[in-house]
């Protein structure tokens, strides 16, 4: 009999098991995700701010899984977990399981801000970067016909409220839009320069890098023209302003909300074996504590045995990555009675670009640091060949190749599709 393989999220974690066990005899996996694609979140930036269209960073699961014989997909949402009785129930159906895989990621986090929530503009999924591509575009047409200077000065503010690397990889983009692309588009705004505010409640930028990486990239985004508020928490967004903790506040149409992420809550997970951050914990071979068959990969995990990472891993692609594949290898030896291999995380460096030919990079064994060009180049190398298909590859070199030479682009669309309900009843 086939061992029953239920894998919840077709992220970074997902796909890379659910590929890694691809034609494995002995086992018959599903994936389950709300959407019916694959997407690459490091770039939604781009399709944000019209450099990328959707389809560059997507690709369909089931074309993906093509003569993929033991693999099969599901679209669905994840209602609830019965343990004991090895079952998952879908929002079409349920399934039953031998193993059960949760890597479903995170999403936005506002700290029980509800304005902010029902308001600002989120980054986790392509919804949220088409969202918040139309929103841009919006604010500069209406911009364009307001014959009011406070209402024209509020729609020309945009306010990001995290920097992290989305935070500064945004901040960036729109100040080269700024240069290269405003007045050209909408000249009927000459003369009024967007403003850009970048703001995080640390004294510092990109937090988990050098300080010579944080003071690069500091100084790069001041000499674009973004207006920098460290120490400057955001607490509430009511009325187009934008009220920070020690009293400021700024008038602004769009606040982008980059500022923290935390992990779901499972229907059928007991509460103990949730840790900081609503993390699952796990064990070394990425075992759900307190479940018997049930483990959870990626940034919806916290490991705490990874003697080089005690606070747990970083929420990035490459822990989903390596966790997917150590759970693939352990998978199969389980099934040859093998011995399973403990996790551990093999750091490969982090990397943020903020424009044209300025990025930051850093690798820790050897322990170097790039700036500038090169570590551009090397943003672009990585991201590029982390697509996960030839297409992708090739549509997103060609944007960028494109881009690079015009300094512009022409996927500047507002796209606001209806969805009809009959499409979305599950009977």
């Amino acid at each position: 009999m086939k061992k029953q393989i239920v894998i919840i999220g077709g992220g970074f974690a997902g796909i890379t098991l659910a590929r890694d066990l691809t034609n494995t005899a002995t086992f018959h996996i599903t994936l389950v995700d709300k959407n019916n694609y694959n997407f690459f979140p490091p770039l939604l930036y781009q399709v944000a701010t019209g450099f990328l269209e959707v389809s560059s960073i997507s690709y369909p699961f089931r074309k993906l899984f093509h003569g993929k014989k033991n693999i099969h997909f599901r679209l669905a949402e994840l209602q609830k977990i019965v343990p004991e009785e090895n079952k998952v129930i879908l929002s079409t159906g349920e399934l039953s399981y031998d193993y059960l895989v949760l890597a479903t990621g995170t999403e936005s986090n506002f700290f029980g801000m509800e304005n902010i929530r029902k308001n600002a503009l989120p980054m986790k999924t392509v919804d949220d970067a088409i969202e918040l591509r139309n929103a841009l575009l919006q604010t500069a047409e209406n911009a364009t016909i307001t014959t009011d200077s406070a209402e024209r000065r509020k729609l020309g503010t945009i306010v990001i409220a995290g920097g992290g690397p989305t935070g500064v990889e945004i901040a960036g983009m729109l100040a080269e839009m700024r240069m290269n692309i405003m007045e050209k588009d909408y000249p009927e705004l000459a003369g009024n320069k967007l403003r850009i505010i970048l703001a995080d409640g640390a004294p510092v930028l990109l937090t988990p890098m050098s300080e010579q990486s944080q003071k690069y990239t500091y100084d790069v985004l001041v000499k674009m023209g973004v207006e920098i508020k460290l120490g400057a928490q955001v607490k509430d967004y009511v009325d187009d302003t934008v009220i920070f903790a020690e009293g400021e506040s700024i008038q602004s149409r769009l606040l982008v909300w980059t500022a923290g992420v935390t992990s779901r809550v499972f229907d059928g997970v007991p509460e103990e074996s949730y840790g900081r951050g609503r993390r699952l914990l796990v064990d070394e071979y990425n075992k759900v504590q307190g479940t018997q068959n049930i483990y959870a990969i990626g940034d919806t995990c916290l490991q705490a045995t990874d003697i080089k990472f005690p606070q747990g891993h970083p929420q990035l692609a490459q822990p989903a990555i390596q966790q997917g594949k150590n759970l693939a290898r352990n998978f199969k030896a389980m099934q040859n009675g093998k011995p399973l291999t403990v996790f551990s995380y093999y750091d490969k460096g982090s990397m943020a670009i903020i424009g044209r030919n300025k990025a930051v990079a850093e690798i820790p064994k050897p322990r170097m640091k790039f700036k500038g060009w090169f570590a551009w180049a090397m943003w672009l190398f990585v991201h590029l060949f982390s697509l996960i298909s030839y297409r992708n590859r090739i549509i997103t070199m060609y944007n960028w190749t494109a881009a690079y030479f015009t300094k512009d682009q022409s996927l500047r669309m507002i796209i606001r599709p209806g969805v009809k309900a009959r499409f979305n009843k599950s009977d």
